[in-house]
Parts: structure tokens; C-alpha cells; sequence
């Protein structure tokens, strides 16, 4: 469950302190908590997370044409990758679900955990803006290995 210093933790290995704490706790909120819960953040981070990644496979790999960055890009963007540097930010620690969906073992959901991701890229977006969320999504793709298949 999402401490004041579960979540104060959480930015250190984000890299990011949030102006408006308000933001990250909803970003780690799923529906069955609260109807103040993350999907409107995880829509609004899968677009930040789309273009951001975009941005660094273009400047990363300018010699690749168009299809093989689109391709890369979406390998990237996955819930499987974006489920690994979730776990890496032991997001489970600070997901905040309801009853029913704690005890079936949604904090280890990777479709959970891959959306607060997309949520928290949201919620830093908003907070501090595009070059403060892009600079989020460079720091957790630097682990990731990026390469063309």
C-alpha cells in the first residue's frame, strides 16, 4: 500500500520529485481502490511513453528507416517491457488496489503494473512537463537493451 514514505522512495528510484503528490498517488491507484483511480494518467503516459521513445530510438538509431523504428519502438512499449521496469521500480510495493484485487494478486499483474507505469509517466508529465516526463522514460530505457531485432 502506497506510504507517504512508500511513495517518497519511489521518486528517489524514479528520478523525479513531484510537485503535486496528488499525481503520483493517483498514478499508483487502481479502479478498484478509488474512483480516483490512474486510467485517465495511463492514457495520457502511453502517449507521452510512445513519442518519448520515438524521440531517443530516432536520435539512437538514425540509420534506421521508418518501419524498423516503428517496430523497435513497439517492442519497447509493451506490457512486457514496460511490466520489467515496473518490477525494477518495485511498483508493487506502492500499488494501491482494492481487497478483491489485492488478494488475487494484482500488484504482480503485469497488465496492472504496466499501466501505473504509463500512468506515472502521465502524472510526471503533467507535474513537470514534457522534457521532465521524457527525461523519466531516457532513465528507465537506459537499463533496456535497444537494438533492431
Amino acid at each position: 500500500m502506497a506510504t507517504s514514505s512508500a511513495l517518497s522512495e519511489l521518486q528517489i528510484r524514479l528520478g523525479y520529485a513531484f510537485r503535486q503528490n496528488a499525481l503520483l498517488q493517483q498514478a499508483v491507484t487502481h479502479r478498484s481502490f478509488s474512483a480516483d483511480h490512474n486510467e485517465r494518467l495511463e492514457f495520457l503516459g502511453d502517449s507521452v511513453l510512445n513519442l518519448s521513445v520515438a524521440h531517443l530510438l530516432y536520435t539512437q538509431l538514425a540509420n534506421l528507416p521508418e518501419g524498423d523504428l516503428s517496430r523497435v519502438r513497439a517492442n519497447l512499449v509493451k506490457q512486457d517491457t514496460l511490466h520489467q521496469l515496473a518490477k525494477t521500480l518495485d511498483l508493487p510495493a506502492v500499488m494501491r488496489l482494492g481487497e478483491g484485487e489485492m488478494r488475487s494478486g494484482g500488484q504482480n499483474r503485469p497488465s496492472i503494473l504496466a499501466d501505473a507505469l504509463e500512468a506515472i509517466i502521465g502524472a510526471v508529465y503533467l507535474d513537470g512537463g514534457y522534457k521532465d516526463a521524457q527525461a523519466l522514460v531516457e532513465r528507465l530505457f537506459a537499463q533496456v537493451d535497444i537494438k533492431p531485432d
